[in-house]
Formats: C-alpha cells, structure tokens, sequence
C-alpha cells in the first residue's frame, strides 16, 4: 500500500482540530486562531521533548556506558536536539507577541477555567529532567487544575529515576584517579583554588568541602559525581572528555533555554494582562516570575563552575592518566 503525505501525517485531524470558542459564541476574535495554533504546536514540541529524554534516560540508565561510544554520541545529539526545540518554544513567544492586548481582550474571558498550567506534558517533561516535587513553587497546587489520570502521570514520573538522577550515576561509576591518587589530586587542587579566591569569596572553601567532600541529603549530586563532573570541566581538552563535556554543556543549555522560555512567557504574560490574574486563577506574572527564578533544574551542574582555576595553573595529570585520556587509550 503506497503512502500518501496527506495521510501519513494524519493532516484531515491535525488541521480540523481548531475550534474557537468565539465561534461557538459568535463573537468577533481573528487571533483566537493564532492562540490556539501556537499552542498546539508547543504541545507538539514537548511530546517531540519527551521522545528525546525517553530514549536518552533508556541509554544512561544502562549499568555500563563507555564514555567514548556511539551510545554517548547518541545522547549528546540527542540533548542538543532537546536545546535547538527548546530556542523554536522561545522564538514562537515572537509570533504570539504580534497579537496585541486588546486582541487578547476579544476572547480571553471566554477561556476560563482554561490555562496553560493545565499543561500536564510540561510538568511531566520537568519531573522526567529532574526537577523535584519539593522544589517547585506553589507546589501545594500545581497538579489542582488537572484531570486525574494526568496527575497520576506526573507522579509517575516523578517516582521513576530522573536524568538528573541517571546523570548522577553515571558520574559517580566513573572515577578518573585511583582511590588513593584522587584524595591527593583533590587535596593539592582545593589549596591552589583557594589561593586563587579574593578575599571576599574566601567562604568558598567551606562550600568546596561540601560539594566535594560530603554527602548532603539535599542535593541530588553525590560528591564523588561532582569530583568527576568538575573534572570533566577542567580537563575537556583530552580526547576522552570531550563528549562527557558535551553532554554536561547541553543540560546546562536546556536549563538556559527553559529559563529565557520562562522569562520571555512572563513577560509577555505582563505585556498583555499586566497585574490581573491568570485565567486559570494563577497571580498571573507573579506566578510566572517566583517559578522561573526557583525551577532550575541542572543547577548542582552549573554550581561547579564556582570552583573553576585559571588552565594555565591545573595540576598537571600522571602520565598514566594522561594515556587513559588521549586517544591512544584502547
């Protein structure tokens, strides 16, 4: 049976499944179309989102995972394929923003309850990446407004391991240094970074101590993952680090691009409402503004740059080390 594009891409639903409300209450309101387009198509995108993570959990949940292999490869393409959707979400808020407040106006009270916190593929797509329950805002209501069966979706995902959680591991199998040579490496770098501090940024010996040297039950990053995510940083010039660096680098993009997604949303949010509330009962741009400074997911990732040196003052590797690194390694 030969394929047909019209078919293949289901176009007889895709393009019949606009209904304006206005229509059905025979009100005037050209851009409700453009509302329901565009979000749509965000939908589209983070089903698209999900299909990415999933097959990227799959491959780092495995117990082994060389860190020079295709599998690796893969999960970088695909996380870099995850940060290119994440600048279209951004640059859709560019269309959106054509409609103006008062267009806005011609059919917004005709949406409520509706809102896009009923958005339950975002905050599934967020509990997969790994942000916790505990640390989102008004976290005391942000499954209220959601269908049952949605709920128990997210929950779901919040009870699996995260990427964040699979990162850890991942992190955390791979030491770089010998038991005993670690201890020294660490040793001599924390007093070259702490002879590299002003004198206002002293306290970062003791924040050094415990990210790197203790365990503390509020962070998802085990000290041994931050000792080997930071060496990673400091050492991506070797040919076996490159893509671990990579991969690091794309989740703290996904992290940027979802916070400027966020920032931009808010301020178009205030752009057309201004201080009134969301149709959804939400503070509207208040709302918006307390999640988009808190729900940084890759946070513990960015934090390590806190404790970068300068490269010309690194502790040169051992030769053994150095080997493991090159190419030559296998």
């Amino acid at each position: 049976m030969e394929v047909h594009y019209h078919d293949y891409l289901q176009l007889d639903k895709i393009l019949n499944a606009q209904f304006p409300e206005s229509n059905n209450r025979n009100v005037a309101a050209h851009d409700e179309m453009l509302f329901i387009v565009i979000h749509q198509a965000y939908e589209l995108w983070f089903k698209q989102l999900h299909h990415e993570v999933d097959s990227v959990a799959g491959i780092m949940g495995k117990p082994a995972l060389n860190d020079n292999s295709p599998e690796l490869q893969t999960v970088v393409h695909r996380l870099s394929r995850c940060v290119t959707i994440l600048r279209v979400l951004v640059h859709q808020i560019d269309i959106l923003e054509t409609m103006t407040p008062m267009d806005f106006l011609d059919f917004r009270d005709m949406l409520r309850p509706a809102s896009g916190f009923q958005s339950w593929q975002f905050k599934e797509l967020e509990a997969k990446l790994g942000l916790k329950f505990e640390q989102r805002h008004g976290k005391e209501y942000y499954t209220s407004q959601l269908r049952p069966h949605h709920v128990d979706v997210i929950k779901k995902a919040e009870g699996d391991k995260s990427l964040l959680q699979l990162v850890n591991a991942w992190l955390t199998r791979m030491p770089f240094l010998k038991e005993g040579a670690d201890a020294s490496f660490w040793k001599n770098y924390k007093i070259i970074y702490q002879d590299s501090l002003a004198e206002a940024e002293k306290n970062n010996v003791n924040a050094f101590d415990e990210v790197f040297a203790a365990e503390v039950p509020e962070r998802t990053l085990s000290a041994a993952a931050n000792r080997a995510a930071l060496f990673i940083m400091l050492y991506r010039g070797y040919p076996l680090l490159h893509l671990p660096f990579q991969l690091l680098n794309s989740l703290l993009e996904i992290d940027e691009q979802l916070s400027s997604w966020r920032h931009r949303h808010m301020n178009m949010v205030h752009r057309m409402i201004g201080t009134r509330i969301g149709t959804g009962g939400s503070s509207g741009k208040d709302y918006l503004k307390a999640a988009a400074d808190k729900h940084y997911i890759f946070k513990e990732i960015a934090q390590l740059n806190s404790f970068l040196i300068e490269r010309r003052k690194l502790p040169a590797l051992p030769a053994e080390i150095e080997k493991h690194l090159g190419f030559g390694s296998f």
